[in-house]
């Protein structure tokens, strides 16, 4: 199984990278996590007619902007979006006439069908759980059993408890260092580099993979690497994700 990561920014794009995108690819089908501007590379790794979901962790525009690019793929088999109740409206409006091309549009190449996770009966069969993260905007974290391996994905939260049994002894556990090495707010909305390594720690995590850090936080990939050695003292494998890196778990 591999996991490639196409954006790795939160908020806005930079030098260091596009906004969040992340694509796992198993023997049976692709998954992708969110879609921000790292979106517009999904065709350089998707080939073949592999299943395709997308899932939509909220509607930040830095979590699904990407899909103003949806038509220049061509993906036959058309992709499946899994998202909060909601999703389907929420979509209709910002994905839709004056903004883009409708989903439903006749210059659309491909079929792409809405499914909402209004309760845990409507989950695929390869997502072991979904739970509302603490986010001042509603936002799903994830968790995958794929290939014999657990893969959680939660970002844009604070430290709660979904998020611990999200990634409760994860193969790899993929969440956010929004916040710089030692900044806290009053109001926790987001992880930094230490919150995020303690969680892993505490979660029995085998692998920790840092991703959407905040743009204006972070404006070099050497200060996503001091977060990394300061994550890796707490929790010893952690590691930064950087814009087209590829791991295989």
């Amino acid at each position: 199984m591999k996991i490639t990561f196409l954006g790795t920014n939160g908020w806005f794009d930079t030098d260091t990278g596009n906004t969040l995108c992340t694509v796992i690819e198993t023997k049976d089908c692709f998954i992708v996590l969110d879609a921000g501007n790292g979106f517009y590379k999904l065709d350089k790794y998707i080939k073949g007619d592999k299943p395709i979901y997308l899932f939509l962790s909220h509607f930040h525009l830095d979590h699904v902007v990407g899909l103003h690019c949806k038509n220049k793929f061509n993906f036959k088999q058309g992709i499946c979006i899994y998202g909060p109740k909601g999703t389907t409206a929420i979509l209709d409006k910002i994905v839709n006439q004056p903004f883009t091309l409708p989903f439903k549009s006749e210059l659309m190449p491909y079929r792409v069908k809405i499914m909402e996770l209004a309760s845990q009966k409507d989950k695929p069969l390869f997502l072991a759980d979904f739970r509302l993260l603490d986010h001042w905007s509603p936002c799903f974290g994830y968790r995958f059993f794929l290939e014999g391996k657990t893969i959680s994905y939660c970002v844009d939260t604070a430290p709660c408890e979904n998020l611990i049994k999200l990634a409760q002894n994860a193969d790899l556990f993929i969440t956010e260092c929004s916040f710089a090495r030692d900044e806290i707010w009053e109001k926790p909305i987001h992880l930094n580099p230490e919150t995020a390594a303690k969680i892993a720690l505490e979660a029995q995590a085998k692998k920790l993979a840092l991703t959407h850090f905040d743009a204006s936080r972070y404006t070099t990939l050497a200060q996503r690497s001091e977060a990394e050695r300061y994550a890796q003292k707490i929790f010893k494998d952690s590691f930064c994700a950087v814009d087209g890196m590829e791991i295989e778990i």
